[in-house]
Order: C-alpha cells, then structure tokens, then sequence
C-alpha cells in the first residue's frame, strides 16, 4: 500500500519536516521544510511550528497537507540552559565608591589625591585646607574650565586632579599651566560623592594604573588598617588593566552590602550522593558527575542562586507539561566554566567587573505524556494519524546512513541547539544511544553572557558567522590577519568597527570588544561545549569506553553546518585515531534532516507498517 509519511524532528530551535511515499520498504522523498521551532522542545506550543513545516513543505513537495496518511513525531526532551553564576551580589564593595573605566582619550598623567569639590564652588577668595579634586559636569565648557583652574592655582589653590563628565580631558589639560590627571567621559558624575576624599589616576599611553589597582596602594593612599584592605580588594581587582580610575572613600554604613550565593548542587545517582559548590568549578562538578553511576536527579542548595535556577526551571516545565513539579527530574546536565561580567555597585561610569562563574545546561526528563499531548492536538488540528516515532539518535543514525559511501556499523554525532546525541548502530543493526544536554544554544548563552550583550539574537549571529574589522570605507581586517579588499564603499557606520560577516551584509558591533577578544570568546565558548560533549558522548555509546576503539564518526545536525565546529572535532577526535565528517543525508540535505529522514526509514525498514521501530537502548535514561 502507498501512503505519504511525515518525518518530523522537533528541535530546541529549528523544527524539520521530511515527506515521502512509503511503498513496502520501498521510499520516494518528495520534499523537506525546516522552520524556528515555536515553544520550548517537546510541549504543545511546539505544535503551530510543525503545521507551518507541514504545510510549507507539501507545498515544495506538490500535494496538500491533507495527502499526509502518517506524521511520525522524534521523543523529543526539553534541555532547557541557564547560568548559575558564582555569586550574585548587589553591593560587593563597601566603604568607596569608584571609576574604572577606560576613557579613550584621559588627560594627564600621574596620580592625585584630594577631596572632591564642584568646579563652580571653587572660591578664589577662600583657599581649600586640603588639596582638592575637581568635580566638571557637562555644563561647563572646556575652556572656561581650563581658565577656572589656572586662576585658582594662581591664588594658591591646591588642585590636583579633575573628574570630567565630558570627553574633555586632554583639551582642558593641555590648556593648564599645572599638569594633573584628569578622568573624563563620567556619564554618571551627578552622583559623584561631593567633599570626600578620592584619589584619581592615569596612565600614561600603553600602561595601565598601578597605585589604585593594588590593594596596598589604596591601603597607603587612605590610611586602612588590615580589615579595611580585605574589603576595598575587590575595588582593586575590578581596577586591574584599566588606564585611569578614581576611588572615593565613603564613610563607613553609607554603602550596603548584600550577597546571594552561589550555593551547591546535590548529584543523584544510581549509586551515591554528591554534594558539590559551584563555587569549585566546572572540572569538579563533572568530575563528581562521572562517580555517582546513572544519574537520577540533580537538586539545588535552597536559598542560593543554583537552587533558584532549577526550582524555576522545574516551575516552568511543570506548568508547560500539566505535570507537578516533584514529578520532573534532571536526566544530564553539562557545566562548563563561564567568565560573567558583573555590574559594580558603586561604580560611576557604568563600569564591569569580571566575575568567574558556571554555566550549566540541564536536560528535563518529564514522563512521556509531554510529547503525546504535542502528538494528540496535533492530530486533533489537522486530522491526520500522528505517533511518536523514537528517540532522536536512533532517528539521527537512520538518516546518516543515506549518506552515500555509508554502511554499518555506524557512529554518529547529532549536535543540534539544545543537546549532543551519539548513537552507534552495530553491524547486526542493534543501536546504543546517549542523549546529552549542552549544544548550540549553550554556545549562544555563553557568548552573550560573557560580552554581555543582553542580546541573543547578536550572540546567534556572532556564533554563525567571521568577524572582521573595518579599516577604512574600502577595505577590512579579517579574522586571520589578511586584507580584504572592496571595490564598493562600506556602509559609514561600519568604519573603525568590529562587524558580523554575514552573507548579507554586515553588522557592526557596540562596545569595546576588540576583534581578538570577540573571537576568542566565540571559539572557547565552542570548545568548551562541543568539544566536552563530543568526548563525553562517544565515550558512553563506545562498549568499552575507550575511544581508541573507534575508528569513523559522522556529524549531523545543524551545527555541523557551522563554519568551524566540525574543524575543531576533526581536530580533537584525530588524537584518538578517529577519522571524522559530516554526513549528506540523501546525496543532497548536507548533515540536515537526518532525525526526520530516519523516523521515515524506521517505518520502511518494518515493512510500512507502524509500530515500534527496534531495539534500543538509552543510556541517558
């Protein structure tokens, strides 16, 4: 009996369609879609993208929807990524106030020490008990203010150093008749402490500061004793790299200091219990993994930050799936080491601090009714049969083998946005599988959080695509260091910025971020989630465990498509001995549509027939 079938893969961020006609064993494809994935993986919002693939692709194909007999649906499981940060403070620097940016252009050089005083409050009549620092809001012109101080100086006024809330520093100081350090470009200078005493420093052009990025040096400069260094430590590390800053001492309660911890993490497994602080570090936490046999469940320290992270992800999955909180476990979780910009309370200029932290990627096991609902309103809308084909690396190992040149015994990659999946299918056709959370969209989290963008969708485009750097309107530095040459002006808002190469154009980027430190975030950010789940991946499908027992691996999914992930495991399986490539699912679909392809050979490998399609076995679960 012919019949068309519907191969659908519903991923964490794209949802694929394969149509063909089933015939016996025999099948004809007819078309394809892909389309973004509508919803979190695996629950009923996922419902509205897998119509419009539906639809879209019997249109390529040439039939309606309604031609459809069977959809066939992967057992797809929500891996759902967040960061738990090593620590979460409001106010992590008590008794000083501070200014640690990088202005391009300080004025002066050398260091000052003084009480902070308005410009305009400076009397050349009354002579300060103590040398001053002067305050500049943006309403004084650099002249006047230039003229002001050399007045004041004049008639013995100590000035030794300014704060300027203008980029005017190097234009007052070159019209002073005394030489001083001036920090410029405070946009928040109104809430400048007034009449305390600061120390203000700048470098010379290629050094950074020394006296105030040393915890001693501040010591020195404010007369702390021991307790007091420990606490404006944290004020000298943020400092650490910059050209100029300023510190301003406050009194002593005036700041208000509030810490959420990080907290820790309890390992459930099939053989013991671990606790471990995220404070310790990715390496550890996994390390832990590795010892605790199958995994059951992983919880988080109540009242911390990691324990607020998964209670909210069980609230969310919870009230997606209709089921109780308790009822949801954590199936595999990847943690990896992040480096996260954080807010500095009490800084003025909008300035970071690089905090270390752990970002972690946790795969959701709910029961399997989630994925039916998505099945039952599935059919009930289009009225069309729908079951639930398999998991997705059984699937993934099916559509691989349409590669042409390809034959069991197989072993496949599939990375994909939401997870890493392995499967080995043996020569008699018997197929192990590992399902692991942490891919693609892990990659994106990590780039945006560690530039601090706030902007996904610029991380996804950073993550796709070179960087390169425009020199001029007609020609730009690319990644590598050559020259790219344009017979066409680049558009003049590109000029002097970082750009996203993509194929239709360019897109500048805001902020410092040099070239360098763009692209090594995006490529460590690969690594460390790529290359980690491949490892642990093929090692748990391997019998043995030993990857030197494998000789071939196939990439699928669509982060094989990515322009240097499959460079980077090539690379890395290559000190085993493994040779590695991406498939061509058909001779024609590259590494895509191997999960939808492969729930259609299931069925065709039965005979046509519906029905559970083999023997699998999942170690993931």
């Amino acid at each position: 009996m012919r019949r068309i079938v519907a191969g659908v893969d519903v991923g964490n961020s794209s949802t694929e369609v394969a149509l063909a006609e089933v015939a016996g064993s025999s099948v004809t494809f007819l078309g394809q879609h892909l389309v973004r994935t509508t919803g979190i993986k695996g629950t009923v919002e996922n419902v509205k993208g897998v119509s419009l693939a539906l639809r879209e692709a019997a249109k390529k194909a040439g039939i309606s929807v309604e031609a459809i007999r069977l959809i066939r649906l992967n057992d797809a499981v929500p891996v759902i990524g967040d960061l738990a940060m090593d620590l979460i403070s409001e106010t992590v620097i008590t008794e000083s106030s501070m200014i640690g940016h990088n202005p391009d252009t300080p004025g002066g050089a050398g260091l000052a020490v003084g009480v902070t005083v308005p410009i305009d409050a400076l009397s050349e009549k009354l002579l300060p008990k103590e040398p001053c620092i002067a305050v500049v809001p943006k309403e004084f012109d650099y002249e006047w203010v230039a003229a002001r101080i050399n007045a004041l100086v004049e008639n013995g006024h100590s000035i030794e150093g300014a704060i300027v809330q203008k980029d005017d520093g190097v234009l007052i100081h070159n019209r002073l008749r005394k030489k001083m350090p001036i920090v410029d470009e405070v946009a928040l200078i109104d809430r400048v402490p007034l009449y305390k005493r600061a120390a203000v420093e700048v470098a010379l052009p290629g050094y950074t500061i020394r006296q105030l990025s040393n915890p001693y040096g501040l010591a020195t400069l404010f007369r702390l004793d021991p307790d007091q260094t420990i606490q404006i430590a944290p004020v000298a590390k943020a400092l650490v790299g910059n050209r100029s800053a300023v510190v301003i001492q406050m009194p002593k309660g005036e700041v208000v200091e509030r810490k959420i911890e990080a907290g820790r993490i309890m390992l459930i497994g099939s053989q013991r219990r671990m606790e471990v602080p995220i404070h310790d570090g990715a390496e550890v936490i996994m390390e832990a993994y590795g010892r605790i046999g199958t995994l059951v469940d992983v919880q988080g320290e109540t009242g911390t930050n990691v324990g607020g992270m998964f209670h909210a992800l069980r609230e969310n999955l919870a009230e997606l799936t209709g089921q109780s909180a308790a009822e949801i476990t954590i199936s595999d979780f990847l943690a990896v080491d992040a480096v996260i910009p954080r807010s500095i309370s009490g800084a003025l200029a909008g300035e970071m601090a690089m905090e270390s932290g752990v970002a972690l990627a946790s795969m959701v096991k709910t029961e399997k009714i989630s994925i039916s609902r998505v099945a039952d309103q599935l059919q009930a809308e289009l009225g069309i049969a729908v079951e639930v084909g398999g998991v997705e690396a059984e699937m993934a190992v099916r559509g691989a083998l349409t590669t042409p040149g390809t034959r069991p015994p197989l072993v496949i990659l599939d990375m994909g946005g939401g997870s890493t999946d392995a499967a080995m299918m043996t020569r008699a056709g018997e197929i192990h599988s590992v399902h692991l959370a942490g891919a693609g969209d892990m990659v994106t989290m990590l780039i945006d959080t560690e530039l601090g963008l706030a902007d996904r969708e610029l991380a996804e485009k950073i993550k796709r695509n070179p960087l390169g750097k425009v020199m001029s309107l007609f020609h730009m530095q690319l990644e590598d260091g050559t020259m790219l040459f344009s017979e066409a002006p680049f558009p003049p808002e590109t000029y002097g910025r970082v750009v996203i190469r993509e194929e239709q154009g360019l897109t500048p980027l805001a902020g410092p971020h040099t070239l360098e430190a763009v692209r090594e975030v995006r490529r460590s950010a690969k690594r460390r989630v790529f290359v980690t789940n491949a490892l642990r991946a093929l090692k748990r499908v391997i019998p043995t465990g030993n990857l030197k027992h494998l000789s071939f691996v196939i990439m699928v999914g669509g982060s094989a498509l990515d322009f240097e992930i499959p460079q980077m495991l090539t690379d890395e399986l290559g000190k085993y001995g493994i040779v590695a490539g991406f498939a061509n699912v058909r001779g024609t679909e590259g590494p895509r549509n191997a999960v939808a392809t492969g729930l259609i050979q299931a069925i065709a490998e039965q005979g046509g027939s519906r029905g559970e399609t083999g023997r699998i076995r999942d170690d993931s679960l």
